[in-house]
């Protein structure tokens, strides 16, 4: 691989203009391609195979004039203190303002006191609610509707009742910050303080940009096609950026190591993309799997959040291949700094004494401490990880509703009314579908179901049944006594779960359960079901693919094993700051409930895959050292003194990049950033840094064993490109063995 990458590197550098083109034609054509696209579908949101989803589809065939697709509000009025909402003059301004939200993108529009919206007054008479449903779903509800609820709720507070809303028709696009602006400024910092150098610094920042922007229009170009949500590019954006400016960084510098030794530019891009390129596509690989691996949950918009994050690297793994020496050979000498140029006016590199990565730095130091006492730093290391990793214990997974929205927002508000009026639980409803195709008599068997709901342990009221217009299906709706995020609900829900069995053999009728809180906890049961899968799949398969590339068994093992410390310990802080609320003031977090159900295995995913990037780029400098004859400490220190300062600057980077996400007002952007900024703080720094230099020096020799039989049948891809190395320098011996040519005799 070293080699066919070596040549790679050399055309790229040697046809600049014509890889550069290639990829502005490319960029070009993809946002031709996003701009005349039709517009992204809406998020299809499904669980297949759960009992959530089955009730859904039942419902779409059954009851095809139901708009469940529609947006709807809800508003919630309360009378003044020690008055009733019945009394005359309350009762007039809540008539009036429920007058004022029908029409427009309105559909129907039920009131407190109409007779069809039985129980929607509170049994104390102080708290009445009116239901909305619209035409169309909440990403097509217009600012004009949004204004029209915003002022019939003012006009019912003038009549001196509080008024709140909720549902989603009033929400709003959440805001995202300037998470992209955040990462590359300091990213550009980072940069410019590693390389010293403006144009240096600009390189992977450019060309990061240009793959993902290649990337984001290719899924917009796609989206009506292959059903790309515009909420798809999020990760895709996150994932493609950090990767693009971390790839780039790494043969960039390797370019430059390779002038200070005196290789002849071309020569040099060559060599950078033949070794730290076989790195960057090793390290790509990783990542690619575990995102593609999201497609073994099963959730259609997790996977394809996934496959589009993962087309996305792949592009970014060949932009550092292909436009990154190109861009090398267009810096020429700027690819140093000023100073060093004026230094050395002739070559424009520093001489090999003063180049970066050969005079001891801190990396060096620290591996050699790490080496005098690799004991403590494991142990201390360890324990550290361990103990952040604690509240792990306590997480409560949940999918967020308005219960979670901050405590002044409106939405909130009126969750809160309608718990104090008519329970708990009546903010989430169980809605119970009947398949009747297969009872004798379907009245009677939904009576029975509808007598055993009121007789289930935890529900307070259940509705009668609604029947659609052949007769063969029916929905009822249950109240629980608990709020939908309260663990009681799930067991009231398995409750009436558990007695289908029955009632079918008994009436022939099918029950399903379904509604939000129901979904809710679905999903989660999903994501825990998938996790241990998830794992064994994500895991086995990077772990052969390192074994290929360390030649070892014990490195990859080692480096599963950390990443678990570093992503448990990562999700320790997410509970402890988002549901805990420990310093949520200081990233913003306004309102702290349960870790969202899909946070776990998204961030063993995504963290696993980038992980070993580090893993990669770091142990291969030491792999590629004891390759070369150095001994197992002493490799150690020549792979953080080669590669620390980089791989620093990377993660840096990538902590940058994510973490200009927590600037997001959308509670989910700002939790994965969160999780994913510091789970790479916790595996860059403690793991890489600390507890992979500790146990290779426990280990010595032993780490780089792997049986004889095991060597024989592992493809050899030459990473640390030790038979490049062999193939050019028999080349150099060739060409100085030849003897001169003579020159040509005239004949005169």
């Amino acid at each position: 691989m070293a080699t066919f990458l070596y040549k790679l590197g050399r055309l790229a550098f040697r046809r600049r203009r014509i890889v550069a083109l290639v990829w502005v034609a490319l960029l070009v054509a993809a946002g031709v391609g996003a701009s005349t696209a039709s517009a992204p579908p809406d998020d299809d949101f499904a669980l297949p195979g759960t009992q959530a989803q089955k009730a859904f589809d039942v419902l779409e065939e059954r009851f095809p004039d139901a708009n469940a697709e529609g947006a709807t509000a809800r508003m919630v009025f309360r009378a003044p203190t020690g008055e009733k909402i019945t009394a005359t003059e309350n009762r007039a301004a809540v008539t009036k303002t429920v007058e004022e939200l029908a029409g427009g993108q309105a559909a129907s529009v039920a009131g407190p006191f109409d007779p069809k919206n039985k129980g929607a007054v509170s049994a104390d008479g102080s708290i009445a609610y009116a239901s909305v449903t619209y035409k169309v779903p909440a990403q097509d509800i217009t600012d004009k509707t949004r204004e029209k609820i915003k002022d019939a709720a003012q006009s019912a507070r003038k009549a001196g009742l509080t008024v709140e809303t909720g549902g989603d028709a009033i929400l709003v696009e959440p805001e995202m910050g300037n998470a992209e602006i955040f990462g590359i400024a300091i990213a550009a910092i980072v940069l410019i303080l590693t390389f010293g150098s403006l144009v240096a610094a600009g390189l992977p920042l450019i060309t990061a940009l240009i793959g993902v922007m290649i990337g984001i229009s290719s899924i917009a170009a796609l989206g009506a096609t292959l059903g790309l949500s515009a909420n798809t590019t999020t990760l895709a954006m996150m994932i493609g950026l950090a990767v693009g400016i971390d790839y780039a960084l790494f043969i960039a510098s390797r370019y430059r190591a390779e002038l200070t030794e005196g290789r002849e530019r071309e020569d040099a891009a060559g060599r950078a993309v033949g070794t730290a390129g076989s790195a960057v596509v090793f390290a790509g690989l990783t990542v690619v799997i575990a995102l593609v691996g999201l497609s073994v949950v099963n959730i259609p918009i997790l996977t394809k959040m996934g496959l589009a994050a993962a087309g996305t690297v792949v592009i970014a793994v060949l932009v550092a291949l292909t436009l990154v020496p190109a861009a090398l050979g267009m810096a020429g000498k700027r690819i140093f700094g000023r100073r060093v140029r004026k230094a050395n006016p002739d070559t424009g590199v520093p001489p090999a004494a003063d180049a970066e990565g050969q005079r001891p730095k801190a990396g060096a130091r620290w591996a050699s401490f790490v080496l005098r006492r690799p004991l403590l730093v494991l142990v201390t290391a360890v324990l550290a990880l361990g103990t952040l990793a604690l509240p792990v214990g306590g997480m409560k997974l949940g999918l967020p509703d308005e219960g979670n929205q901050p405590p002044d927002t409106t939405q909130r508000k009126a969750y809160d009314l309608l718990a104090d009026g008519f329970g708990p639980g009546f903010n989430g409803p169980l809605m119970t579908v009947l398949d009747l195709r297969g009872a004798e008599n379907p009245k009677a068997a939904a009576a029975e179901v509808a007598q055993r709901l009121k007789k289930t342990e935890g529900v307070v009221a259940a509705s009668p049944p609604v029947f659609n217009k052949s007769g063969d299906t029916a929905t009822m709706t249950a109240v629980p006594k608990y709020g939908p995020s309260d663990a009681r609900t799930e067991d009231v829900v398995h409750a009436i779960r558990d007695q289908a069995d029955d009632i079918k053999a008994k009436t022939g009728a099918t029950v399903l359960v379904t509604g939000t809180t129901a979904v809710a906890i679905d999903f989660s049961q999903v994501m825990n079901d998938a996790l241990v899968p998830y794992l064994a799949l994500v895991v086995g398969l990077a772990f052969v693919l390192l074994t290929i590339v360390f030649r070892s068994l014990l490195v990859p093992l080692k480096a599963a094993l950390g990443f678990l410390l570093s992503v448990l310990a990562a999700l320790g802080s997410v509970v402890a700051v988002f549901q805990w609320g420990w310093a949520a003031d200081l990233i913003g977090v306004e309102q702290t409930g349960p870790i969202m159900s899909m946070m776990p295995i998204f961030m063993v995913g995504v963290i696993f895959g980038l992980a070993m990037d580090y893993e990669v780029f770091l142990v291969t400098r030491m792999r590629e050292a004891y390759v070369h004859g150095e001994g197992p400490g002493q490799a150690i220190v020549s792979g953080f003194r080669l590669g620390a300062r980089v791989v620093t600057a990377a993660a840096v980077i990538m902590i940058s990049v994510f973490a200009g996400f927590i600037g997001s007002s959308e509670a989910m952007i700002k939790m994965m950033g969160f999780g994913l900024a510091i789970a790479i703080l916790f595996d860059a720094f403690v793991v890489r840094m600390a507890i992979v230099p500790a146990v290779l020096a426990l280990l010595g020799q032993r780490a780089w064993w792997l049986p004889r039989w095991l060597d024989r049948v592992l493809p050899s891809v030459d990473v640390e490109g030790e038979r490049l190395r062999e193939e050019l320098r028999s080349q150099e011996q060739r060409a100085a063995a030849r003897p001169p040519r003579e020159p040509e005799r005239t004949g005169v």
